[in-house]
């Protein structure tokens, strides 16, 4: 895959043999991706996570999100963290948890593939450097992620466990995706819908990203870009998580469905919260 990218899709022939869906198993897309970084660009994800801090023994109880502080950074750039590249697996690979955590969550995120790479791209042309999009489940160990980013750093084991970044099914093209900004986002767990959103509340849009994660750094094709949890797609937004066994579908409009199954037998019930973590 990172040889086509590299090629670009109008100088590669295409072989003549194919094979049916149901007769191959789909890996991740990239199953290891130059360079992961996975961006924080919902403002109502960062207001939903912070006013439900409390359920980890931070604050007595749950805040208003509109009375939530953010600090002013995060509007004037594109906050990110990198992400682990061998971590990574794809639709109906199971997710096996850390023994260290018993607080599983989901992310619902686009991922964004760099298709020409560049060095300090410009806004108005960081759109023709992205190969295409592909589903992104950003796994986090909510527990320990929130224990050790009261060090001022991280997240560090909260997010990096083998199999905990999911991506797939596929990776829909640039060209086929039309608008990235007006993409149907959807989370169901075993059938349920838990989350909805849209692309197109971002507060840093997709070009945003590109020419931010570019700035004086050579981007190279294959590189993932997530745009973070929209809003409400995430278990610590709603106040539920999930447990040992649990499917989780996440889908956006123009790409499909990734689905993946939660392996966890040391977490056979839901937590009961508020959780004390401190």
């Amino acid at each position: 895959m990172l040889s086509l990218i590299e090629a670009g899709l109008q100088k590669v022939r295409l072989g003549e043999k194919t094979h049916a869906l149901k007769d191959v198993k789909l890996l991740a897309p990239i199953p290891r991706p130059p360079r992961l970084r996975d961006f924080l660009c919902f403002e109502l994800h960062v207001r939903q996570s912070r006013a439900n801090r409390y359920l980890f023994g931070m604050g007595s109880e749950r805040i208003d999100p509109a009375k939530v502080d953010i600090a002013k950074v995060w509007y004037e750039r594109p906050i990110y963290y990198k992400g682990n590249p061998f971590s990574v697996v794809g639709h109906e690979a199971e997710v096996h948890w850390p023994s260290y955590s018993r607080i599983i969550d989901y992310e619902l995120e686009i991922g964004l593939v760099i298709g020409r790479g560049g060095k300090n791209v410009a806004k108005k042309d960081a759109l023709s450097h992205v190969f295409g999009y592909t589903i992104f489940n950003d796994f986090s160990a909510r527990d320990e992620q929130y224990i050790e980013m009261q060090g001022q750093l991280g997240p560090s084991k909260g997010k990096d466990f083998d199999t905990g970044n999911a991506f797939g099914p596929f990776i829909t093209t640039a060209d086929e995706i039309g608008d990235p900004q007006n993409l149907r986002m959807q989370a169901r767990v075993n059938g349920e819908t838990w989350s909805k959103g849209n692309s197109r509340t971002m507060h840093h849009g997709f070009a945003d990203i590109v020419a931010y994660a570019s700035l004086e750094e050579t981007l190279y094709p294959g590189e993932i870009l997530g745009s973070g949890t929209v809003g409400g797609g995430c278990g610590n937004e709603l106040g539920r998580f999930m447990k040992h066994g649990d499917v989780i579908e996440l889908e956006v409009g123009g790409i499909g469905v990734l689905r993946n199954r939660i392996v966890a037998p040391h977490v056979r019930e839901q937590p009961k919260l508020p959780i004390k973590i401190i």
